[in-house]
């Protein structure tokens, strides 16, 4: 894989939103026609209401069914927020919306593998897949945009979250599993001259023989070790620059139509590529990549440095915190004291589940500001490294506190003050928002006052 990572995408409006663009803007089941509610000048089709159902089940805990109510509820409010939106002049540009609808769309091309692939499985170009999907990332885009500015700056005073914490029973505070704060320094393996010049070389043989005829497809199937990429015949379709790392953009986007270029060097190894197609700014291509290959020696002095490394910081003539900064190279934590970032809560706590098998064995037995020995690092493309572990704090499972768990609880107390805001802002808009619910749709009791008395349906 050479592409870089893509945002995530936050917000509770934008994840039902992601569902209801799988779902609905690729519909590959048959409409029903039927109007579920208005709300202002928009319309809830009841088709788009089951196909979001239908698009949720399996993503809830435990296998659970959603609630076809809330997702309703969800929907009506989606639409209220854009309604309001268009009102205050709340607005995304068309730039916007593009940048976001190729951010997904790269999300679905990794999904399932290549953007032939998918335009396979929805019978439809990516042009076509793109253009379904305007109005609704647009809306969602809106809505987002709405929702930020009614409760966007909301924040509580630790007096506010005081007040929070003393209104639950001692016993119905939430228990808060056994966590762990941890750090690490990585090393990996030198690539040696020689192993780099057997990498160039193969690719100059593979080259070579594309010259000659041989299809450019078949030889990344066959010798290709980027996994992303190489049972499709090396092809990434619809580059744009900014999603691959720069040293290969540089290539890329400088060759001619069929040219394939020399061998050159980025991080993940090397590469030959071969240009498809350009067409403005976008490339269909294909590559293939070769890693320089690692012996065991090469893996065992990496260990061997590391394990050294543990010793100077056992007899003190570095701290972990120094020896992060000057030698680590995991440029992700290094110039955080390699102090490891939990990517599902963006704090600095991990519960022991959330551990990978490696670390949760190498810190196991360990006390906070003990340092593990050297243990093997497999990242996912494959990469193999070594790295030391230090335990800085541990908890045993306890009920939430304010000294331990004040971030987590002030996080409770934001998000409260916050649905509390949305809620007053909904009963506020609904007091001269014109929404209608079909009577024989839908019995729904709502969180909010959509509506005391459904009007019938004509």
């Amino acid at each position: 894989m050479i592409m870089k990572c893509l945002p995530k995408v936050p917000n509770r409006l934008l994840a039902f939103g992601l569902l209801m663009i799988s779902s609905l803007a690729w519909g590959q089941k048959t409409k029903v026609d039927g109007i579920v509610a208005v709300v202002g000048r928009d319309i809830i089709l009841k088709s788009d209401w089951d196909l979001q159902v239908d698009a949720l089940k399996g993503q809830l805990p435990g296998g659970a069914s959603p609630d076809p109510c809330r997702v309703l509820e969800e929907m009506l409010f989606e639409k209220l927020l854009v309604h309001q939106a268009a009102i205050d002049s709340v607005e995304v540009t068309e730039d916007e919306v593009e940048e976001t609808m190729n951010r997904r769309i790269d999300v679905l091309v990794q999904q399932i593998g290549s953007a032939r692939k998918l335009e396979e499985y929805y019978k439809k170009s990516i042009v076509e897949i793109k253009e379904e999907m305007r109005e609704l990332v647009s809306n969602q885009m809106i809505a987002q945009k709405m929702q930020s500015k009614i409760a966007g700056d909301v924040s509580v005073t630790p007096t506010e979250v005081y007040e929070l914490y003393k209104t639950f029973p001692e016993d119905s505070l939430p228990l808060i599993n056994s966590e762990v704060e941890w750090a690490q320094i990585v090393l990996y393996p030198k690539v040696r001259t020689e192993s780099k010049q057997e990498a160039i070389q193969r690719l100059e043989e593979l080259r070579q023989r594309v010259s000659k005829g041989s299809n450019f497809a078949t030889l990344a199937i066959l010798y290709s070790e980027d996994p992303g990429s190489a049972k499709n015949g090396g092809e990434y379709r619809g580059i744009k620059r900014g999603q691959f790392v720069k040293e290969f953009e540089a290539v890329a986007f400088n060759l001619a139509k069929g040219e394939v270029s020399e061998p050159f060097e980025t991080e993940f190894g090397f590469h030959i590529v071969q240009l498809l197609e350009k067409k403005g700014e976008e490339l269909d291509l294909r590559h293939i990549l070769i890693k320089p290959k690692i012996s065991d020696d090469d893996l065992n002095r990496t260990r061997a440095t590391l394990d050294s490394l543990k010793g100077q910081i056992a007899l003190g003539s570095l701290t972990f915190e120094q020896a992060s900064a000057q030698f680590s190279d995991d440029e992700n934590t290094r110039y955080n004291n390699g102090l490891m970032m939990n990517p599902q809560t963006g704090d600095s706590k991990w519960e022991l589940n959330q551990l990978d098998r490696s670390v949760f064995y190498a810190l196991e037995a360990l006390k906070p500001g003990e340092v593990s020995k050297a243990s093997l690092l497999r990242n996912p493309d494959g990469k193999e490294g070594f790295r030391i572990i230090k335990v800085l704090s541990r908890t045993q499972p306890h009920r939430a506190n304010l000294k331990d768990d004040y971030a987590r609880l002030q996080n409770v107390a934001e998000n409260k003050k916050r649905a509390e805001a949305i809620d007053q802002w909904i009963e506020e808009r609904l007091l001269e928002t014109s929404v209608r619910i079909q009577s024989d749709w839908v019995d729904c009791t709502f969180k909010n006052s959509w509506t005391n008395t459904p009007t019938p349906k004509p």
